[in-house]
């Protein structure tokens, strides 16, 4: 014990210099219980507490607090709990690993989690614990973003504001007495955009990136190309909610302090709820926010994760911030859910289905913020396909031939599936009505379950209904079957010449000879009279051979929208279909399980739609 306590006195003078330099009133707080009330004890900035004093320190470490001015000059104050390893010498310095977002509150991450002390966020124990951080050398520092914890400001959600935190929090990290001066980031969900973010801000200490399950441009989580999803007042309605969480009523004065900052600022709320109302993709407040496009030049070393067929945070404009990316990159791509690279699912099985996490993460971070060569040579990017298989690549997506398919064109009535629903009716099935969606709290972290498939029997009755000749709320375009295993890959897009003003639909189906289809990929527009052209989701589908491609064109009938149905005939010509392929021929396989999730999206999104006279090949020429 007596050496832990003077391991604390030197991680303790190593701490005090930032209290004495930051010129922040009152910085400190009252005054923290002496050694061996645990397990209540509060720190600050030159009174750090351990595991024992405190139970919700992570073991090995040492937790302190500070505050420190954002970079805007707007006057807000951030807030920072930092974690030191325990037995870190007097003097000695250690590189370090931040994570910046609005889930570090000591109350709780998203809600209020019954603690019955204030403490540090466990957000990222599982990180902390898997990495060994601590034994390894590192720091990890929790700021909270502005309207957050114990930061003051108004929440702004991804934009200036919160952008102007993270470089603050990088270059505060990086000049603290104990830090070597090199940063990496880490995150998940909303900790992944900040991520994102200090890429794009192009700063010397930040070293390297890891960021799981990221949003690519904060417009796509809100609208569609102009139509809103559920979330379009859930989302504001979730942060606002976090933000006003009570503190602990042990946090210090200091503290408490400014995580009510919204009691005295309630035009915040307001304005954070406003701006996620504004549809318009190309004004300021969006363009600002375009993470994809504003990583063009950057070169920050990135290790991203993305599920391809998860609900929440899509893989929307991912190949645009790749593309614009020009770092070194790793990657773990494939068919799970909103999930982190170590979580295991109830039965045990790791959720992404690739063991390693913790350690490769360690690698990552040690290659480029210690400048230590890797001892296991990691692929750049490993990728799991809708099979199930893992693969390594390069780069990502792998391109062998990219094509760009005819579709024709048809007719189809922007009822919201209305017609369709009716066509079923007729033809003795009993579909279920559009759901409501749900419009609830939604954040980044959390969203809720969501109508996802068509009801059985739904797509089959609307192709017989196009064969007849009749104008339902969508019509269905087919490929020949394709005479070899041929990947789709990367962003699909599809571009139409429309007469018509209302919303439109447009999803890609897999489908076996045996008449079963696996819809794989969608995405939504406004449309008016004119061309227009759609990029759906980032993918990652191999169709099989003799499977068909086919591609359905038609009002919103599913999904996560909050689409107005215009009731007018929709008329389509000169539809264009622009695909990346890849020969699985051609892969390198690696280590990994099939995840999880993708067997339950299978049963989810797996309806019956016999193949109709084929218009077009997925692979002209035949050969990839």
């Amino acid at each position: 014990m007596r050496a832990r306590r003077a391991a604390v006195r030197a991680a303790s003078a190593l701490v005090a210099t930032f209290a004495l330099t930051a010129g922040l009133p009152g910085l400190a707080g009252p005054a923290t219980a002496a050694a061996g009330t645990a397990p209540s004890a509060v720190a600050t900035a030159t009174d750090p507490v351990t595991h024992e004093e405190n139970d919700r320190v992570p073991e090995g470490s040492v937790w302190t607090q500070h505050y420190f001015p954002s970079a805007d000059d707007s006057g807000t104050e951030l807030h920072a709990d930092v974690l030191l390893p325990e037995s870190l010498p007097k003097n000695k310095q250690v590189p370090v690993i931040l994570s910046v977002g609005p889930y570090f509150a000591h109350s709780g991450q998203t809600g209020p989690e019954g603690f019955t002390h204030t403490g540090p966020s466990a957000r990222f124990n599982d990180f902390i614990e898997g990495a060994d951080l601590f034994d390894n050398g590192y720091a990890f520092v929790m700021v909270d973003l502005r309207g957050f914890g114990g930061s003051t400001g108004c929440l702004d959600w991804g934009g200036p504001g919160e952008q102007a935190d993270v470089e603050a929090a990088v270059d505060w990290a990086a000049k603290q007495p104990w830090s070597t001066g090199a940063v990496g980031m880490y995150g998940k969900s909303y900790d992944a955009v900040t991520g994102l973010i200090g890429n794009n801000l192009d700063q010397r200490a930040l070293k390297a990136v890891v960021a799981q399950e990221p949003v690519w441009d904060m417009y796509q989580y809100i609208y569609s190309n102009g139509v809103p999803r559920p979330n379009v007042t859930g989302t504001a309605g979730a942060y606002n909610s976090i933000a006003t969480m009570e503190p602990m009523t042990d946090d210090d004065a200091y503290y408490q302090a400014n995580a009510r900052y919204e009691d005295s600022h309630p035009e915040c709320l307001t304005e954070n709820s406003a701006g996620y109302r504004i549809a318009d993709q190309w004004d300021e407040h969006w363009t600002s926010r375009d993470l994809a496009k504003l990583a063009k030049g950057s070169d920050t070393p990135l290790f991203v994760t993305q599920g391809f067929i998860e609900n929440n945070t899509k893989p929307e404009e991912m190949e645009e911030y790749l593309d614009n990316h020009r770092g070194v990159e790793r990657g773990w791509l494939g068919q799970w859910d909103h999930v982190r690279g170590g979580d295991r699912v109830g039965d045990g099985r790791l959720a992404m289905g690739r063991e390693g996490w913790y350690a490769e993460t360690l690698s990552f971070y040690d290659q480029y913020l210690k400048g230590t060569k890797p001892t296991v040579r990691y692929p750049a990017y490993a990728v799991e396909d809708s099979t199930g298989a893992w693969r390594a690549q390069r780069t990502w997506p792998v391109v062998e031939r990219s094509v760009d398919l005819s579709l024709g064109g048809g007719s189809y009535v922007d009822d919201g599936g209305a017609s369709a629903r009716a066509t079923l009716t007729a033809s003795g099935g009993t579909p279920a009505p559009k759901q409501s969606q749900p419009s609830g709290t939604w954040d980044m972290e959390n969203a809720p379950a969501t109508e996802q498939a068509a009801p059985k029997g739904l797509a089959e009755a609307q192709t017989e209904s196009q064969r007849a000749g009749d104008i339902t709320s969508s019509f269905f375009v087919w490929s020949k079957p394709v005479r070899q295993d041929v990947r789709v890959t990367g962003t699909p897009r599809i571009s139409l010449t429309a007469r018509g003003e209302g919303n439109i639909m447009l999803k890609l189906y897999d489908v076996a000879p045996d008449g079963s289809a696996v819809m794989f990929d969608e995405q939504v527009s406004l449309v008016e009279s004119g061309r227009l052209t759609v990029d759906l989701k980032s993918t990652d589908w191999t169709l099989a051979a003799g499977h068909v491609l086919a591609v359905e064109i038609g009002s919103v009938q599913t999904g996560s929208w909050r689409d107005t149905p215009s009731g007018e005939t929709i008329k389509v010509k000169n539809a264009r279909l622009r695909l990346a392929l890849d020969d699985p021929a051609d892969d390198v396989a690696t280590q990994g399980d099939r995840s999880p999730f993708l067997d339950t999206y299978l049963s989810q999104y797996t309806v019956r739609l016999p193949a109709g006279p084929p218009s077009f090949t997925v692979v002209p020429g035949g050969r990839l």
